[in-house]
């Protein structure tokens, strides 16, 4: 018997018994469903994580200049020659870079003080507020959007200025310790205040990296950090090691880092001069990805679990299905029909209910992602780094999908094999009689 009439008997046999099918089609499109929405909010979390983090660190591949010390590194700092040899080194190993963003970090001590009151930041990063506007523009800000932002500016967190009762227009003063290990001081006008709940947007504030420059004591051009995004982070570890190649004959440069443990064995050498780091986003965000680790066994638990329902669904579904049509599959088997085409005939049935299940199934899983979007998480401390605008988001492709069907067919399969493979060598006598 050919494909198509296998195809058309299926569909007719599916029809006429869609009463006897309708529990197995529930079950599998409610498993689908699951399914998806499962793997869809987990991608979608890992992604907004990176996200944040990105935007956080500047890059997918962040290059930071330390000036070495006995017994350890100090001061995070990049002269003009080695930001030229950074440059050199990514136009020579043909890195895909859409942008570069220059920061001068400072995330030791900074403290902000306002009308008597005093906050210590966690984060103070001097930036480039024109070259870095497509970040700032995305940022959700409290007040002040539309302020212009020159050297005078600060842009404060949420948290601080709440704490502090500042407002945009407002004067502070800001005290860091600069290179020589003194403490200096310097008025700003808040220029604006964005809201950021992640981890990274606690007590976090940006000036001009000019004049950030210019309280430490840098030269006016210097930086701490360049970070490099990528056209393709999917090939991060192999734009690594090219430009660790490359970067390791212009200037000194740590070795190749691939992990947090690395990193800090290269953070306890000892040298002299200006050393380049390149660390991966991964290794920023090895504590985190710990957290999606466990994120991943719990989905991938959930995974196994709802396959093992389907199976069993599928399976007692099936032999009942079989049982009462024992005389009919007889009949089939006495007027000519082959055993191999009986089983092509049966395991076709259920794999287009299968088929039509998925559609459905997925279908529904966007009703509940779409549902599951509107929902507000920000009252969950620290959890808004999961999200997006203080939202869960989903992230699926068409392979994911592909990857989800394809793993219902393979249950569908060994669930219907056996019932169709006993069924179909039964005894003809036996079937038409509706003892088996």
């Amino acid at each position: 018997m050919n494909f198509a009439a296998t195809i058309s008997l299926s569909s007719k046999y599916l029809v006429r018994y869609k009463r006897r099918y309708l529990f197995l089609f529930f079950a599998l499109a409610f498993g689908i469903c699951i399914v998806t929405v499962i793997t869809s909010l987990k991608a979608g979390m890992a992604e907004n994580v990176y996200f944040s983090a990105q935007e956080h660190y500047t890059g997918d591949l962040i290059l930071t200049g330390y000036i070495g010390s006995r017994p350890a590194y100090t001061e995070r700092r990049m002269d003009v020659r080695s930001k030229a040899a950074v440059f050199e080194a990514v136009h020579e190993s043909k890195i895909p870079v859409t942008r570069y963003a220059e920061r001068t970090l400072y995330n030791d001590d900074a403290t902000v003080f306002f009308n008597g009151e005093s906050v210590p930041l966690r984060y103070l990063n001097g930036v480039d507020w024109e070259n870095e506007r497509p970040y700032f523009d995305n940022l959700s800000y409290v007040d002040g959007e539309t302020r212009a932002l020159d050297d005078n500016s600060i842009l404060l967190s949420e948290r601080v200025a709440q704490s502090l009762g500042i407002k945009c227009g407002d004067n502070l003063l800001l005290e860091l310790m600069n290179s020589n290990k003194q403490k200096d001081t310097r008025n700003f006008v808040v220029g604006r205040i964005f809201r950021d709940n992640t981890l990274f947007g606690f007590y976090k504030a940006f000036i001009s990296r000019r004049t950030m420059n210019g309280l430490l004591g840098f030269e006016q051009d210097d930086c701490s950090s360049i970070g490099l995004f990528l056209i393709n982070r999917a090939n991060i570890d192999k734009y690594q090691k090219e430009l660790h190649e490359t970067l390791s004959v212009k200037t000194l440069t740590a070795p190749l880092l691939m992990n947090e443990e690395e990193l800090d064995r290269a953070h306890a050498d000892l040298w002299v001069g200006i050393k380049i780091f390149i660390v991966p986003i991964a290794i920023n965000l090895s504590d985190i990805n710990q957290i999606l680790d466990a994120l991943n066994i719990l989905t991938l638990f959930l995974y196994i679990m709802m396959l093992i329902i389907i199976l069993v669904s599928a399976s007692v579904t099936y032999r009942l299905i079989l049982h009462e049509r024992t005389k009919e599959i007889g009949t089939m088997r006495a007027i000519g029909f082959y055993e191999q085409s009986v089983r092509n005939i049966l395991i076709s049935e259920t794999f287009l209910l299968g088929t039509i299940s998925i559609i459905i199934g997925f279908c529904l899983s966007l009703l509940l992602l779409q549902l599951a979007s509107l929902l507000s998480f920000s009252w969950f401390p620290s959890f808004d780094i999961f999200l997006k605008d203080g939202h869960l988001t989903a992230q699926w492709t068409a392979t994911e999908l592909a990857r989800n069907s394809i793993a219902i067919y393979i249950v569908l399969f060994i669930a219907v094999w056996f019932p169709t493979f006993h069924v179909s060598k039964a005894p003809l006598p036996g079937l038409l009689s509706g003892s088996n």
